[in-house]
C-alpha cells in the first residue's frame, strides 16, 4: 500500500537523514523542521539580532514586532481570543513548573491535586513535589483497559478537596486521546483549577482553548515542528490573576529599589530575562506554514499511516501493543524480547525509534513492563518509512528469537 506524503519535501532534514541511511520515526520526542522555519531563523540572525521590549533602536523594534507577532499567531492557533493570554517559557516542563510554583500559595494542607496514571514526568513531578512541600494529597486517576482515564472513577475521586486537575490531552505512551470535556466538567463543579498538558495533542489538529474551557494549556514548540527551547503557556485571564511570579530579573519588573519591587502582569511578568527570541520568531513561521496546509488532508494522512503501522505490527507473532493507540504513535513489546535489545538492532539498521519508559516510569510500573518500543509518526512520514521499519523489525526479531 502506497501512502505518500505531499509535505515531505518541505522538511529538508528528511532527505538529509535518508542520505545517511536513517528512517526517522521518533516524532513524539521531537520533530524535524520545515524550510519556512529555517528561513525565518536565518533571516533573523542574518539581518540583525536584538533584544526585545527594551531598545529604542531599529533592530530592537524589528525584533520586538516579530516576537509579538508570533505571540498573536500562537493565540490564533489556539483560538485564545480575548479569554486569556500567551506566555512564552523555555519549554513545556518549564511552564508546568511555573504553574506549580506560581499557584502554590492557593493550597492548604489536606487539599488535593488530581492527576492521572498516564502522565509524563513533566506533568507529574511538579505536582508531586508541590504536594510534598504543602502537605497536599496527590490523587491519581486510574485508567480503563483501553488506556483512557476512567470517568466513573474520576467522578468519585474529584471531590470537595480537589483544588487542581492536571492531565494530558494525548498520552505519549498509549497514543490515546483523553476525555477532557468530562474531566474538566467534574473539576469545575468543585471550583478546581484545570491544567492541560497538550505537548502531544497540540501536534494533531487544531484545539480551541476557549471552547475547551481549561484554565491553563501547555505545549512545547519543538514537538509542533518548531524550534527547541521554547514552551507555550496559555492562561485564562481569571486564572492568570491568581498566578504569582516565580522567576525574577529583567523585563518583568515595573519598579524596583534595593528593598522592594513591583512586577508586570502576564504575559511579560512571567517572562523574566531575555526570552528565546529566535525560537519565538521561528515558531511563528512554523505556524504560518502549518496554517497553509489542508487540515483534513493532514488528518487523513496521519490516520492512514497509523492504520498501516497498526495492522503491520498486529500481523507479527509475539507483538503486543501497549494500550489501544488511536493516533500518532504505537508503543509495543515483543514476547521474550527485551525492548533495549530490539532498539539496539533497529538502530543498527538505521531505524530511529524510542525505547524505554518514555518519561512515564510510574505508568510502566503500573503496566508491569520494563519499557516498550515506541514508533511515532509525523506529517512528513510515508508508507516507505514504515516498510523500512517492518523489514528491520523482522530481521531484528529473527536474530533475537
Amino acid at each position: 500500500m502506497l501512502i505518500p506524503s505531499p509535505w515531505r519535501a518541505d522538511f529538508p532534514a528528511i532527505a538529509a537523514l535518508q542520505r545517511q541511511g536513517q528512517t526517522y520515526l521518533d516524532n513524539a520526542a521531537t520533530t524535524q523542521k520545515p524550510q519556512a522555519l529555517l528561513d525565518a531563523l536565518a533571516h533573523y540572525y542574518a539581518n540583525g539580532a536584538a533584544n526585545v521590549h527594551r531598545a529604542q533602536h531599529l533592530p530592537g523594534a524589528h525584533a520586538t514586532q516579530a516576537f509579538e507577532d508570533s505571540r498573536l499567531k500562537v493565540s490564533q492557533w489556539l483560538n485564545a481570543g480575548d479569554c486569556g493570554q500567551i506566555v512564552f517559557t523555555h519549554g513545556a516542563t518549564s511552564a508546568l513548573n511555573l504553574l506549580a510554583y506560581g499557584l502554590e500559595h492557593l493550597f492548604n494542607p489536606g487539599d488535593e491535586i488530581v492527576i492521572s496514571a498516564l502522565e509524563h514526568h513533566a506533568n507529574l513531578l511538579p505536582w508531586q513535589q508541590l504536594a510534598e512541600r504543602r502537605a497536599l494529597t496527590l490523587v491519581v486517576l486510574p485508567l480503563g483497559a483501553d488506556g483512557v482515564i476512567d470517568i466513573s472513577a474520576a467522578a468519585e475521586l474529584i471531590g470537595p478537596r480537589t483544588r487542581l486537575l492536571a492531565v494530558s490531552q494525548l498520552s505519549n505512551v498509549l497514543g490515546t486521546w483523553q476525555p477532557l470535556p468530562a474531566l474538566l466538567a467534574l473539576a469545575k463543579v468543585q471550583g478546581a483549577l484545570t491544567v492541560i498538558d497538550g505537548a502531544q495533542g497540540v501536534v494533531h489538529g487544531r484545539h480551541d482553548v476557549e471552547a475547551l474551557g481549561c484554565d491553563f494549556y501547555v505545549f512545547s514548540s519543538h514537538k509542533l515542528y518548531g524550534p527547541e527551547g521554547l514552551g507555550v503557556l496559555f492562561g485564562r485571564t481569571e486564572a492568570l490573576h491568581q498566578l504569582r511570579h516565580w522567576q525574577f530579573g529583567g523585563e518583568m519588573v515595573q519598579q524596583a529599589d534595593y528593598h522592594s519591587a513591583t512586577f508586570r502582569p502576564a504575559p511579560l511578568g512571567f517572562e523574566a530575562g531575555t526570552p528565546p527570541i529566535a525560537s519565538v520568531i521561528g515558531l511563528g513561521a512554523t505556524l504560518d506554514y502549518l496554517s497553509g496546509l489542508d487540515p483534513q488532508a493532514v488528518s487523513d494522512h496521519e490516520t492512514a499511516l497509523h492504520d498501516y503501522l497498526l495492522h503491520g505490527l498486529l500481523a507479527r507473532n509475539g507483538v503486543r501493543l501497549v494500550g489501544n493507540p488511536s493516533l500518532a504513535l504505537v508503543s509495543f513489546v515483543v514476547e521474550g524480547v527485551h525492548n533495549a535489545d530490539l532498539a539496539h538492532l533497529l538502530t543498527e539498521q538505521g531505524i530511529a525509534v524510542r525505547a524505554g519508559h518514555h518519561c512515564a516510569m510510574p505508568l510502566f510500573k503500573h503496566l508491569k513492563l520494563s519499557g516498550a518500543i515506541r514508533v511515532s509518526l509525523a506529517l512528513y512520514n510515508d508508507s516507505a518509512d514504515i516498510e523500512r521499519f517492518f523489514e528491520a523489525l523482522d530481521q531484528a526479531l529473527e536474530m533475537l528469537r
